[in-house]
């Protein structure tokens, strides 16, 4: 050890020195970093990286030799074998790419060390190379445990570099390599400097076509280029990296379409404004907006439309925000903003009334004016809740009850929202039980026919029976069903019992069943409807399936393909609530229905509204035009019947003629003997198969 200080303090120039050693950290640093790359690459770019790692260690190691043999104070005229010499440098370049090579190729563990020891080996054959080619006039004597403890520290210390940088267990074995790899050259040089001996003899001249310390000089600053080259290519590869990262980083914090921030942002955003609150002093206001009437704009003008009124919003939206003031998209037409600082409640309502200015704007796509209105929730930090998550939730309960108000609304967070939500939720669990505890029942309603009054067929409604609350009415839990996808269950539930029920009647009276939206939407209805067909026994033509044209809207080619799959089975189609939807012409026109049921808000108003009148007037004028049978719902008095008998109404359903009833009660019109049926027929050409949504009778 004595000998190696010795030789590395008396036997060395300090300048030269200090330059090799500046040389051998620098490029130890630069091949760690670019291994690194190679580790977190594949294929052809694995490879590429693979190359330059070992060129740029291979040149480290040439260099920080020779520098430090320019440092070395001989006291003999000396120079170096140029095969050699430049043979040294490909060695260096080869082992060290090689022992990469098994680092980064080989199973782990043990090529883990043998790459290690590879590199290593490659410095102590490069160094003794090198020497190969130093000439001298002396002779050249090795001291063999000097020389075997060189070879030992670089395959040694090259085996530790390898392991720290390929199997790091902290985030510090980096540099653990990178001190490991310093070592493996810096003391394989020096104690295989300490192994030689110089003995003069004037005998040995030196070649003349040999490389001078100057021209060794040029050589090694020509080899530094490629530490240069490596080290730009890698400062290239890291900027493009982190750009990349950023570029990424946006994304992944922004919604692609109206560039605003997404969810991600803003519960960070509203994370770090909360931290910022240094006491209750300042409130912050979370405001969940919904936009009214999009899906009209989407269904009638298609998904560019959409996109073009999401866009719009957002910017207009964006333009009025102030200080403090944060807006983000969550998803479809749904957005949040915040505001911060705020002194009182009434601070957050003015701040939705800005906002709301700037969405309900008509919006101008291809020539047209595109319009729709919004829904906001408000909950307020830190009167309502604490957490990012609760107070989103809040404001997101309070905009659905806004939206039950209607347009442009704005609601406050109130505690007694959430006892809705969690009741709405306990309703949904409930529901699934229900059907294993049989606490669902169908029950039936008249449908007449107007001239006679006999029963021509029953709408079929469903009952809950819930153990605890009590009759459930369908319109507190079929928006249940149809939002969490329990309809389609439930719908199949009430299909078949009702298909079951009625192929056991004696007298075959026709059933109308209602199909909700989401039912509509299977692809698969058709084949469902004829499996339970084929199981209960009943026959097609007894089967009506009424259908509303919010249902059809949504998506009307394959509503259109389902119906013409149902009608090729035998069943009978009808358009529910007819005069509530969105383009009830156009939907007469391009789908076949076989009857139209009038809403009962229709014939609430014949008798005292004009327009009601007239509505009902001008429907059964254009359905009898079509050739396609009414019915009107909802008939309670015999002033509707007097209406509807004059202006030719056929069919009729409604409390005039009995309320919805359990089996039990119909039992004796539809099991009645011939000629003891209480004037009930069953054979009209038009009977009425009622939704599936249960009604409210």
């Amino acid at each position: 050890m004595l000998k190696v200080l010795s030789c590395i303090a008396m036997d060395h120039s300090y300048g030269f020195l200090a330059f090799a050693t500046l040389v051998c950290i620098l490029g130890s640093i630069l091949t760690v970093r670019l291994y690194a790359r190679v580790q977190r690459s594949i294929g052809m770019q694995k490879l590429s990286w693979l190359v330059m790692t070992g060129v740029v260690g291979g040149s480290t190691i040439w260099m920080t030799h020779f520098i430090a043999m320019l440092s070395f104070n001989s006291p003999l005229a000396h120079a170096y074998e140029p095969t050699l010499t430049m043979a040294s440098l490909a060695a260096a370049i080869g082992i060290t790419t090689l022992g990469f090579l098994v680092t980064a190729t080989g199973k782990p563990g043990v090529a883990i060390d043998l790459g290690g020891g590879v590199v290593g080996a490659g410095i102590a054959i490069m160094h003794y190379m090198g020497m190969a080619g130093y000439e001298i006039a002396g002779r050249l004597e090795w001291d063999p445990d000097y020389y075997a403890a060189s070879v030992f520290l670089g395959v040694g210390f090259g085996a530790v570099a390898m392991s720290r940088i390929a199997r790091p267990v902290t985030r510090f074995c980096q540099y653990g390599g990178i001190l490991a790899l310093i070592l493996a050259i810096t003391t394989m040089h020096f104690t295989g400097m300490s192994a030689m001996t110089i003995i003069p003899d004037p005998l040995i001249v030196p070649s003349a076509d040999v490389i001078p310390d100057s021209l060794l000089t040029v050589v090694v600053a020509i080899v530094g280029m490629m530490l240069v080259l490596g080290a730009s290519i890698y400062a290239i590869d890291l900027h493009s990296t982190r750009g990349a990262a950023e570029r990424f980083r946006h994304l992944s914090l922004h919604d692609p379409l109206t560039g605003l921030p997404n969810r991600v942002a803003l519960g960070e955003h509203l994370q770090a404004v909360i931290r910022g609150q240094k006491d209750d002093a300042g409130g912050i206001a979370v405001l969940s907006f919904d936009l009214d009437r999009f899906k009209d704009v989407n269904d009638v003008h298609g998904h560019a439309a959409g996109d073009a009124v999401l866009r719009g919003v957002a910017e207009r939206m964006s333009k009025v925000l102030g200080e403090g003031e944060f807006l983000a998209r969550m998803g479809g037409d749904e957005f949040v903003a915040l505001t911060s600082n705020l002194s009182i409640g009434n601070e957050a309502s003015a701040f939705a009334s800005r906002l709301i200015a700037a969405i309900v704007g008509p919006i101008e796509w291809e020539g047209k004016n595109l319009l729709v209105g919004t829904s906001v929730g408000i909950s307020l930090y830190p009167d309502d809740a604490r957490m990012p998550e609760e107070l989103l939730a809040q404001a997101d309960l309070a905009m659905y009850r806004a939206k039950a108000v209607g347009s442009n609304a704005v609601r406050h967070y109130e505690p007694a929202m959430d006892d809705a939500a969690r009741d709405r939720s306990a309703l949904a669990m409930d529901m699934r039980q229900g059907i294993q505890r049989n606490e669902f029942e169908l029950y039936y309603q008249y449908q007449n026919n107007s001239l006679t009054r006999d029963v021509i067929g029953f709408e079929v409604l469903l009952r809950w029976h819930h153990p605890v609350r009590g009759m459930v009415s369908p319109a507190e839990f079929i928006p249940i069903a149809d939002k969490n996808g329990f309809i389609h269950e439930l719908g199949d539930w009430v299909l078949r019992t009702a298909c079951q029920q009625a192929a056991c009647w004696r007298n075959p009276f026709k059933i109308a069943v209602n199909v909700a939206p989401g039912q509509l939407a299977n692809v698969n209805l058709a084949a469902r409807v004829h499996e339970i067909l084929q199981e209960t026994g009943l026959q097609p033509s007894r089967l009506e399936l009424e259908i509303t044209e919010s249902g059809i809207i949504a998506d009307q080619q394959n509503a259109l393909r389902v119906i013409r799959q149902l009608k090729q089975l035998g069943v009978r189609i009808a358009m529910d609530d007819y005069g509530t939807g969105y383009s009830s012409l156009t939907t007469l026109q391009n789908f076949p229905f076989d009857k139209i049921k009038i809403d009962r808000a229709f014939i609430n108003g014949v008798t005292t509204n004009r327009q009601s009148a007239a509505i009902v007037r001008s429907t059964i004028i254009l359905a009898d035009s079509l050739g396609i049978p009414v019915l009107a719902e909802g008939v309670e008095r015999e002033e509707h019947m007097a209406f509807l008998l004059k202006e030719g109404c056929p069919q009729v359903q409604g409390y005039l003629f009995g309320r919805p009833m359990p089996l039990s009660e119909i039992s004796h019109v539809v099991n009645a003997q011939a000629g003891d049926r209480d004037g009930s027929q069953a054979d009209s050409d038009e009977v009425e198969i009622v939704p599936m949504r249960a009604a409210v009778g």
